[in-house]
């Protein structure tokens, strides 16, 4: 395979809003960082310049089992890795270019020839169409400029085209495949509240990551060869979020590398110690991990919260600050002989099936904002308990605490900690499938 280049190539959609794809560092970022960490430029629109000018042999450079990939091919493919990342073609970064959009195109064919065995897997034109006007408004143009922008710098767009009816249908086999297996259980998802509970009072970061994995780039050296090039072309300029997209290895690529909030000490130990010298708007150096190499970009940082939300329900007896002491004590009896049968469960069947009981579902409130009576029931009550009987100036009541979290109001939801789960169990099937594929098949390179 013969490969040259052109000195000092810019990016292919010159003066667009394309390179406005990933948020601009914050001014402090452009300050001098830490020996652990890179200030990224701000995402700003290219100066015009040519495109590469680079060239591959026409002929057949590698065979997927019965699929060629040409030449053509290939040149196509490293046109849009550049185009979308930004990453201004070099000598040193170009063989890593290609070397990403081969075993793109590798995978890519495995994809196809799998898709190919369920007829009724179809994508439109109309949802690709659909795709590609939401690329574009994420890059503030419209559908049309955004493929004439491509077409000008060599890209046919019929290649693109093609790439996202594959990446759609196989998000559809995939999903269809695997998603009873992607289901998680209500254990799952209730030990991982749990455990977000109790880190919620802990350091959090919310971080960018790109991940370059060793085997799919020849080895751990050329991982760490290549993140550096990554490196050096995002301070420069190439935005964060559209180099993950094309990139990354790891699952978030497919959300511009985004990682949401990380807990301190959740993370390998590499990743938490180059994470704590990092500064708001700072992007790491490359991180040598087992398997591949990280770069981090810390997007923000907050505290943990030390807020306490408990979800609760009541039972009780009406008695006013007025009531006598007799009326008290017969109340207080009633609650007492009540309390051992009431559960989280039945507290509010039973107060609607005995005359003079009320019964009450509080929902999840702060502590803090609770009657000063109920504080300490409500801070410390196991799960699942019901209190003895509480004066309050509106009568006696009963608590039951059935359940407790630190975080807030803006805490994960059960439903978004299900999603997420079962989002990670989908992509890990996935990453499997792709190499059981690969595993499987006859792939030539020539």
């Amino acid at each position: 395979m013969r490969l040259s280049t052109s000195v000092a190539i810019a990016a292919l959609i010159a003066g667009s809003a394309v390179a406005q794809s990933a948020a601009p560092a914050p001014a402090a970022a452009q300050a001098a960082p830490p020996a652990s960490a890179a200030a990224p430029a701000a995402a700003q629109a290219p100066a015009p310049s040519a495109m590469p000018d680079f060239e591959l042999a026409d002929g057949v450079v590698a065979t997927v089992n019965d699929a060629i990939i040409t030449g053509y091919d290939l040149r196509q493919r490293m046109l849009i890795i550049i185009a979308m990342s930004q990453v201004q073609p070099t000598e040193e970064n170009l063989p890593a270019i290609q070397q990403q959009a081969l075993q793109a195109l590798i995978e890519e064919r495995l994809q196809r020839q799998e898709i190919a065995k369920y007829p009724d897997l179809i994508v439109s034109d109309a949802e690709v169409d659909e795709e590609l006007a939401a690329m574009a408004q994420e890059v503030g143009t419209t559908r049309e400029q955004y493929m004439t922008f491509l077409e000008r710098g060599g890209i046919r767009p019929e290649t693109l085209r093609e790439q996202l009816r594959t990446e759609a249908a196989w998000r559809q086999l995939v999903g269809g495949r695997f998603s009873s297996r992607s289901r998680v259980s209500r254990s799952q998802v209730e030990q991982a509240l749990r455990q977000s509970s109790e880190t919620a009072s802990k350091p959090q970061y919310l971080v960018g990551e790109i991940y370059i994995e060793a085997t799919r780039v020849g080895g751990q050296q050329a991982a760490l060869d290549g993140a550096q090039q990554l490196v050096d072309q995002m301070v420069q300029g190439a935005p964060f979020q559209a180099v993950a997209r094309q990139f990354s290895a790891a699952p978030s690529a497919i959300r511009g590398g985004d990682a949401g909030w990380v807990v301190q000490g959740t993370v390998q130990a590499p990743l938490q110690a180059a994470i704590e010298q990092l500064e708001v708007g700072q992007l790491s150096r490359p991180i040598p991990v087992e398997g591949g190499v990280y770069i981090i970009y810390m997007r923000d940082k907050r505290t943990g919260s030390t807020t306490s939300m408990v979800n609760l329900k009541q039972i009780m007896v009406e008695a006013p600050e007025t009531a006598s002491a007799a009326d008290i004590a017969a109340a207080t009896t009633r609650l007492n002989a009540l309390r051992p049968q009431l559960t989280c469960d039945n507290i509010l069947q039973r107060a609607t099936s005995e005359q003079g009981l009320l019964g009450a579902d509080l929902g999840e409130s702060d502590v803090a904002n609770l009657a000063p009576q109920f504080q300490d029931i409500a801070r410390s009550a196991e799960v699942g308990s019901v209190s003895a009987p509480i004066r309050t100036p509106l009568g006696l009541h009963l608590l039951a605490v059935c359940g407790r979290r630190v975080g807030g109001p803006d805490a994960p939801t059960y439903q978004q900690v299900e999603s997420r789960l079962q989002n990670q169990n989908l992509a890990m099937l996935a990453r499997r499938y792709s190499r059981d594929l690969r595993a499987d098949a006859l792939i030539e390179l020539k």
